[in-house]
């Protein structure tokens, strides 16, 4: 019978059931690390801080994770039961696609730590779990493949990133999104003027006018709308 330990956390019994009654449990310490991720970004959730926010040594962490890295799986996974499934199942996948698209937004928003907790892993536990089912079956009747609606939706939280990183960055420089847009595009304008350009001069002579006024609301819609119907169109995917 095999004894090693799983790597999963997810795989594990919360506690041994020897021993005395933990002080804490998973619950508890994911959330002394994202009240301390929400104050003060990623770098300043250590095994350290969390213990410290719990009024215990960093020692008795382990009793519970045993790297950083399951800490913020934890706190990845707790983060993400906050997004809400209600009116998901309206028989239109697009729609429900989208409004999960935007209820993941409003959760990196909410928590902008996620961006870089997501950047180099891609944790899977019980609620991250559950977005993944509710996706799936919002596209149960999408006739592509289900390895293409698995890759749709990993492709759909990489834009959904992507957006959202742009979002926050502007916002942190005191910038609305249509005021970066307005700024890039003048920039574009100069360098398609400079006659070395041309498929550049072309794509913006054909720009219409007042586009890039877009509110961000608007706009991370339209992209998200384009990516998925471009991904999920049956004539576009072909089976791996």
């Amino acid at each position: 019978m095999d004894t090693q330990p799983t790597h999963s956390i997810w795989l594990r019994p919360e506690r041994s059931g020897r021993g005395p009654v933990p002080a804490f449990d998973r619950e508890s310490l994911a959330a002394a690390g994202i009240a301390l991720a929400d104050t003060h970004g990623l770098a300043a959730v250590t095994m350290r801080a969390v213990a410290g926010s719990l009024g215990s040594g960093s020692a008795s962490l382990y009793r519970y994770v045993t790297t950083r890295e399951e800490l913020l799986e934890l706190m990845i996974d707790q983060v993400s039961g906050e997004i809400s499934y209600a009116g998901i199942g309206s028989g239109r996948w697009l729609d429900d696609m989208l409004t999960l698209a935007r209820r993941s937004r409003r959760l990196h928003l909410a928590h902008p730590w996620l961006l870089d907790a997501l950047a180099s892993r891609s944790p899977l536990g019980p609620h991250t779990a559950a977005y993944l089912e509710h996706a799936l079956a919002a596209l149960a009747d999408v006739p592509v493949t289900p390895r293409a609606k698995v890759e749709a939706i990993g492709v759909l939280n990489a834009v959904v990133a992507a957006l959202v990183r742009s979002e926050i960055a502007e916002r942190r420089a005191g910038r609305t999104v249509p005021q970066w847009q307005q700024a890039r595009a003048e920039y574009l304008v100069h360098a398609a003027g400079s006659g070395r350009h041309p498929h550049l001069a072309a794509a913006l002579a054909g720009a219409v006018p007042g586009s890039g006024d877009e509110p961000a609301d608007e706009l991370f819609d339209r992209v998200v709308a384009r990516v998925l119907t471009g991904l999920l169109r049956p004539d576009a995917v072909a089976e791996g």
